[in-house]
């Protein structure tokens, strides 16, 4: 991989698809002065490719722990934010796994100790973003964590047979098609340290993440679509590995990427990691159990959309798949020190 002058990053989505993309891009972050490189697997240490690394994050969870919480405390769920937050550590050691420790018993079963510190962080600064950074000093985090909007904002969806469905835990749970995710209030601003992020990135990410309750919801923002649109980054949607119940069962690569482009509006993307590689045949017959099978990568459908496929061995097969952090951070990193202009 070619050096050249620091990169500024920007990582859009939610759930365990953006911590999975996190991992992998926090080896590239430059280390603040008298701070080490962080330890990752390799025989040598990363180049230090991203100068400000930013993710930007949905908040619209109401199931769990996070859904307790808001409803409970009206402070916005956390939980994606957590996992951000822990991917995004130097080191996973214990102040991250305490920040995943999850209760068993008692009142406090099913709340994760980072949720809960997250919240009363809330409640002392009275402001969600900055208990986020708080969290994320103390965690010595290789990058910025903005929650896309600080409204209170939900999700609704309607169904292929007109049904309109309310709440993310029960779009999830719906055995019906979304044709369409609507977000309440309609005119939840975007966070502005978001929206500065976008201006200033050299190269944007989208995804991997659950199509309409981890991707296009961030979209729904109002000026979040636009400021993408707007960008001169390289900009690369990463398309998930399978199909996912409730969500996008039977859809293409091309198909993804339409469902996004219509919700946002215009073209926000012009790169596509779509993967190739071959799965377990053991490992795709448990996914089948629920519907789930390898995303089609209908690569000519693909390019008749203006966007041009970037296709390879992006998966890691193990209980469950997962992108191969180490794969894909560096092959968004490479597209965009040969396409942006830096």
């Amino acid at each position: 991989m070619r050096k050249s002058r620091q990169l500024r990053v920007v990582a859009i989505g939610g759930g365990t698809g953006l911590s999975t993309l996190l991992r992998g891009l926090k080896s590239y972050v430059a280390p603040a002065p008298g701070t080490p490189q962080p330890a990752y697997p390799g025989p040598e240490p990363r180049p230090a490719l991203i100068g400000e690394l930013s993710a930007i994050v949905t908040v619209t969870d109401d199931g769990g722990s996070s859904g307790r919480l808001r409803e409970d405390l009206n402070m916005l769920p956390p939980g994606d934010i957590r996992n951000c937050l822990v991917a995004l550590s130097p080191e996973e050691g214990l102040l991250s796994r305490l920040f995943q420790y999850r209760f068993e018993n008692g009142d406090l079963q099913g709340h994760s100790f980072g949720n809960l510190f997250l919240a009363a962080l809330t409640g002392i600064t009275g402001d969600f973003a900055q208990a986020v950074q708080t969290s994320s000093q103390i965690l010595a985090s290789r990058g910025r964590i903005y929650p896309c909007t600080m409204a209170n904002a939900t999700i609704s969806a309607r169904m292929d047979d007109g049904s309109i469905v309310h709440g993310e835990t029960s779009i999830t749970a719906s055995r019906r098609s979304i044709a369409e995710l609507m977000l309440s209030p309609t005119d939840a601003a975007a966070l502005p340290e978001a929206l500065d992020a976008i201006a200033s990135a050299d190269l944007i990410t989208i995804g991997p993440g659950s199509l309409y309750t981890s991707l296009i919801t961030n979209l729904l923002v109002r000026d979040v679509p636009q400021a993408i649109a707007r960008s001169n980054a390289t900009r690369i949607f990463i398309c998930n590995l399978m199909t996912q119940a409730n969500e996008s069962l039977g859809l293409t690569a091309s198909q993804h990427i339409e469902k996004i482009l219509d919700h946002a509006g215009s073209k926000i993307f012009d790169y596509a990691l779509i993967n190739t590689a071959q799965v377990d045949a053991k490992i795709l017959e448990h996914y089948a159990r629920s519907g789930q099978s390898p995303i089609e990568a209908d690569l000519d459908r693909v390019r008749s959309l203006g966007v041009t496929p970037i296709t390879g061995s992006f998966v890691h097969q193990g209980l469950v798949l997962r992108h191969s952090y180490d794969v894909l951070a560096e092959t968004v990193l490479q597209l965009a020190l040969e396409t942006s202009a830096v």
